[in-house]
């Protein structure tokens, strides 16, 4: 048999995996304990790029911290999809492979999000450097990416995405096949998904800094109830006249304007 069960899909027995909830939890604690133990800062980006390390080890380095992001941030915001995957494949060969599959398939597209955005980063970052006016102005930057997350909220492609994300049986009903592979591209295919609506949001840390608790929280709170809330879409549009509005005080940089609401790079 290579599709779902007959009744798979309404079974109430769906029970978040503990391991998931474990995955989070000692993400966050990960996160927290950087920050009470002031070594949050070592984890930006931008700390790594002044070190003496070649980029492949700084990148290494930087996507060893993107993990423990995706899974406070991102498997959050999924668990209505692994929920429903868990008691959808309960029943078939090795569910913990196929978990483990899916979460691994899923894991991957933000990953490669993660070195593009950082090299993206990287080339940012040299370019300020390099130029005196830029590194007296670098809060355009930080505007420009608030005003580009702000404006992607309201974006044909923010909505397809989200709709996807929200409605995890309509997603996984037609694609849900038995066996690892399948697993693993049913994740990527979420990924992509997940990605789609929240890379823009996700950008916002790299310039916050990748163990910036208000902004993970904040963050991680908007894309969880944008997925799974009951008013999803009003709270996403709310967060983007926000962000347009934040991006405008950044940009404007009033001299009351405080260094850590305007932000740096």
């Amino acid at each position: 048999m290579t599709g779902a069960p007959a009744g798979a899909f309404t079974t109430p027995r769906r029970r978040v995996p503990v391991v998931i909830i474990a995955a989070i939890a000692a993400a966050w604690l990960l996160a927290i304990i950087a920050q009470v133990t002031g070594h949050s800062p070592a984890l930006h980006q931008h700390a790594q790029m002044e070190g003496r390390w070649p980029i492949g080890v700084v990148l290494a380095v930087f996507l060893l911290a993107w993990q423990v992001m995706i899974a406070a941030m991102m498997l959050p915001s999924s668990l209505p999809l692994i929920t429903l995957f868990a008691a959808v494949s309960a029943d078939g060969p090795r569910p913990r492979t196929a978990m483990a599959a899916l979460l691994g398939g899923y894991a991957l597209v933000w990953t490669g999000f993660g070195a593009l955005a950082f090299l993206a980063a990287t080339a940012v970052h040299h370019t300020v450097m390099a130029s005196m006016w830029l590194m007296m102005h670098s809060w355009l930057i930080v505007g420009g990416v608030l005003a580009m997350a702000g404006v992607f909220q309201f974006m044909p492609l923010k909505d397809r995405c989200l709709r996807q994300c929200r409605h995890p049986g309509a997603y996984l009903l037609p694609r849900y096949r038995r066996g690892i592979r399948s697993a693993f591209a049913l994740g990527r295919g979420h990924g992509w998904f997940c990605v789609g609506c929240c890379w823009a949001l996700m950008l916002i840390m790299f310039v916050a800094g990748v163990a910036s608790l208000l902004w993970m929280a904040a963050l991680t709170a908007l894309m969880v109830y944008e997925k799974t809330g009951p008013g999803g879409q009003r709270v996403a549009s709310v967060a983007g006249l926000f962000l347009i509005a934040y991006a405008a005080l950044v940009l404007g940089h009033p001299a009351w304007l405080p260094a850590a609401v305007a932000g740096g790079i």
